[in-house]
Parts: structure tokens; C-alpha cells; sequence
């Protein structure tokens, strides 16, 4: 008897626990009000300019709008105000009816100097004692991407400004440490969008600004206010910092609907950076076999490539273990895919000038269909170039030395040998390239590649 109560007693606790989860799980709370969003501001006992904020409110997520141009996430969070003023902080509460948001005003009685002293406002804007702030400017040799393929370097890594259009040629951009002050000082128009229409010079009207650095995400980051920009004028003013010195500030951002990013390489106005000339010298041994490290640092432009790949006909022509994947994806973006490496000297052909190849075809590729432009993708799909380049130039494929082989051998592992020798007298050569399918399409394909070296 006991038993069968214990029994009727659990199954009715375990009917109440699902029908209350049920209930839980069917209904959602009520959205919270603004009213209800309340958090304290508490200054920093040793520095008046840290202020320390808690929340007091309701919620699983807390997101920070400080006020200083940084954002934060949780239930306590600190911001730092080294500057005189008024900041509005907003406190936005997420619960599971919905969200809230709260503000309150921030006074700072007095400027921290000390707090200004950092290295990358130092580099920035000149620091305390600049004034008028620092004026920077596209480098003018590069190297940078005004837009192209999302991977940097690629072979859109070196272009300089002479190639851009005229309207970029003139854009400075001024940072100063006192009021945070960024101007845009682009000669009347930048490139950007107008009216939905992209690749445009961009009339400019001087608009009161300021800028800040800050973390996000693991990742330094640089804006600037009210709509202003940097180099490409579509009204968003966040970029990634690259590199901050002295003499170089690189920044990049995610462009063109997420297909590419744009690199953009400045330096203070009228500097000039010291010319670095890469020696000539006799090449190296240069060989990778894909299964023992070898002495070629593979770089890929709009390309997949995977470098330790199971042979995938280890028969009679090739017998290795590993060998490189080749993968051309579909689509305009991929039109022209390649394969590089750049040395760290100008190539010396006079002795070795001749690369030695093995490629494998599969025939499940489509060698057939045209797509992209009106090219005889048929023969294009077939073919193997490998093109000699002088990575510092700003278009290095106008002075490319390129040679170009066809394979009639599908399914099978083919050897090609590449002549350079008609390039022997060049002592601009610093960068071999490696494409196959051919480029200016849009079809796909996957290849293998394996043996790579230079030989006399």
C-alpha cells in the first residue's frame, strides 16, 4: 500500500513539473520599461576620469553605449573619459519580452592630461604638443587594395595611388588629440557611393567630427563620427587597425557586400619613406613536393588550396604520398584565381629559368561550358600558366613574363616544363605564379599539382 501511494505521489509531482514548464516555456514575460532600467555611475577613487557603471535592472544581457564612442556588454562594465565634459551613457536591458533602454548624463569637471599620453594617440595625432594634429595621406607607392579580393597581400595588395582616380588623390585626413577632432580634408569630393551608384566622386561638405580607438572583439578598431569616412565614402566610419606608427597607418575594412575588403596604407603628409631595394641574386633551389616541408611559402589569390592533399591517382607518374588541391571556385569573384609566391630577392634567371610542374586534370571538371565572358573556355579549362612577376610594381601582371601550357591528358598525372630563359636579362622578377583553368571565367575546377621546382 505504501508503495502504491509513494507511486500516485510521484506521478502527480511529475504531471505538476511538466504542466509548470509548459506553462514556462508557452509564455513569455513582460516587456520591460525604461522605467525599470536604472544603473549607477561610481567614479574611480584614485581617477575621477574612470567611471565604473552597474546595472540595476531585470535582464539576461546588458549592452553599454558609453558615451565615449566604446560599447561594452555586462552587468558591470567601466569606461574611461580622459576629456572635460558632458557623456550621454545608455544602458540597454534584453529580456525574454523584449528590451529596454536607459540613459543618464556623465560629468567630467576635468581634463586627465595623463591620460592622453598614450603611444597610439602619441602616433595618431602627433600628440599634446601638435596643435593643428597630424595630417595623413595615401602612401603614395603603396603597397594597398583600394578594393578587390577579401585575402591580403593577393595580387590587388600592391596598387598605388597613380592608378585611382583623380578624386582620391587628394584626400588628407587630420587627427588631433585636443577635442578628439577628426577633419576631412578631401578636396571638395572622395570615391565612394552617391545615390546608390558606387564607384563615384562623392561631392564633400566639411562636417564637425571626432574620432576614437578601442577594442572590439579582440581587434583594434578606429571610427570616426557623423558620417565621416576614410578613403571610401558610404557613411560608415569603422575601420580595423592594422598597423599604427609613427609613419604608417594601415586600416582595412570589409567592403562591396562582404566580397572583398579595402586596404588603405597612409602616411603623415610630406613624409618619405626610405626605398628598400631587394637584392639580385642567384635563385635558390626552390622545390615543394608536398610531402616534406619544402622552401616555398604558397600565398592564394581568390583560391582554395590545401598543401597536404591524398594523391588521388598514386599510379604510374606519381607515385607520392601527398600532393597540393588546386580549387578554382565559380563566379565573376574568382575569374582570377592564382597561386603565388613572392621571394625576398629579384631572381637571378641567367643559370636556372625553367619550372618543372606535374599536374593532374580529373575529367569530372566541366571542360565544356562557356560562362563569364565569351572566352573558348573549352581550351582555357585545360591550360597551365605560370607567369614571372615583379611583386613591387604597381600592376605586376602589365610586365609579366608568362608561359603557357595545354594538357591533353585528363585522369593522368602529366609532367610540363615552363622555358623562362627568354627572360634572362630581367633583374625585376621577384614573383612566380601558378594558375590553372585559365583566368578571365567563371566556371570552377578542381586540380593537383605536385614536384614544384626551379631548375637550370
Amino acid at each position: 500500500m505504501k508503495r502504491y501511494l509513494s507511486y500516485i505521489v510521484a506521478l502527480l509531482l511529475l504531471t505538476f513539473t511538466f504542466s509548470s514548464c509548459e506553462e514556462e516555456e508557452g509564455s513569455l514575460g513582460p516587456a520591460p520599461t525604461s522605467e525599470a532600467i536604472q544603473f549607477t555611475a561610481q567614479a574611480d577613487a584614485t581617477n575621477p576620469n574612470i567611471i565604473s557603471f552597474k546595472a540595476n535592472a531585470p535582464g539576461f544581457k546588458a549592452v553599454w553605449d558609453l558615451g565615449n564612442g566604446e560599447t561594452a556588454t555586462g552587468m558591470q562594465v567601466t569606461g574611461a573619459y580622459p576629456l572635460k565634459g558632458e557623456y550621454t551613457v545608455t544602458l540597454t536591458m534584453y529580456t525574454s519580452g523584449g528590451s529596454a533602454s536607459s540613459s543618464k548624463q556623465v560629468t567630467i569637471a576635468k581634463t586627465n592630461a595623463l591620460m592622453l599620453d598614450r603611444e597610439d594617440y602619441n602616433f595618431l595625432t602627433g600628440g599634446a604638443n601638435a596643435l593643428e594634429g597630424k595630417t595623413w595621406v595615401f602612401d603614395p607607392v603603396g603597397p594597398m587594395n583600394f578594393g578587390g579580393p577579401p585575402e591580403a597581400p593577393s595580387s590587388w595588395w600592391n596598387q598605388t595611388l597613380d592608378g585611382q582616380n583623380d578624386c582620391m588623390k587628394d584626400d588628407k585626413y587630420t587627427f588631433k588629440l585636443i577635442g578628439f577632432e577628426f577633419e576631412n580634408k578631401s578636396g571638395g569630393a572622395m570615391w565612394g557611393i552617391d545615390g546608390g551608384q558606387e564607384n563615384v566622386c562623392v561631392p564633400q561638405t566639411p562636417v564637425a567630427s571626432t574620432w576614437s580607438i578601442y577594442q572590439e572583439n579582440g581587434k583594434t578598431m578606429l571610427s570616426v563620427s557623423n558620417g565621416e569616412t576614410i578613403a571610401w565614402d558610404d557613411n560608415e566610419g569603422t575601420y580595423e587597425v592594422i598597423e599604427l606608427s609613427e609613419n604608417r597607418l594601415h586600416i582595412r575594412k570589409v567592403c562591396c557586400g562582404g566580397d572583398g575588403v579595402r586596404n588603405y596604407v597612409l602616411v603623415p603628409e610630406g613624409y618619405k619613406a626610405p626605398v628598400k631595394v631587394k637584392p639580385y641574386k642567384e635563385a635558390i633551389d626552390l622545390k615543394d613536393d608536398f610531402d616534406t616541408p619544402g622552401n616555398v611559402v604558397w600565398q592564394t589569390d581568390n583560391l582554395t588550396f590545401n598543401e597536404t592533399y591524398d594523391n588521388p591517382a598514386p599510379l604510374t607518374g606519381n607515385t607520392s604520398a601527398k600532393v597540393g588541391q588546386y580549387i578554382k571556385q565559380a563566379g565573376e569573384p574568382f575569374a582570377f584565381a592564382n597561386l603565388f609566391y613572392t621571394l625576398d630577392h629579384k631572381i637571378d634567371l641567367t643559370t636556372k629559368n625553367k619550372i618543372k610542374l606535374k599536374v593532374f586534370m580529373p575529367g569530372y571538371n566541366d571542360y565544356t561550358t562557356e560562362a563569364g565572358y565569351d572566352w573558348a573556355v573549352k581550351n582555357l579549362l585545360k591550360q597551365v600558366s605560370v607567369k614571372l612577376q615583379n611583386a613591387e610594381s604597381g600592376e605586376p601582371w602589365v610586365t609579366q613574363v608568362e608561359v603557357k601550357q595545354q594538357v591533353t591528358q585528363l585522369d593522368k598525372w602529366v609532367e610540363l616544363t615552363f622555358d623562362f630563359s627568354s627572360a634572362a636579362s630581367r633583374k625585376d622578377l621577384d614573383r612566380i605564379v601558378i594558375q590553372i583553368g585559365g583566368e578571365g571565367h567563371f566556371n570552377s575546377g578542381i586540380f593537383y599539382i605536385d614536384d614544384f621546382k626551379l631548375i637550370p
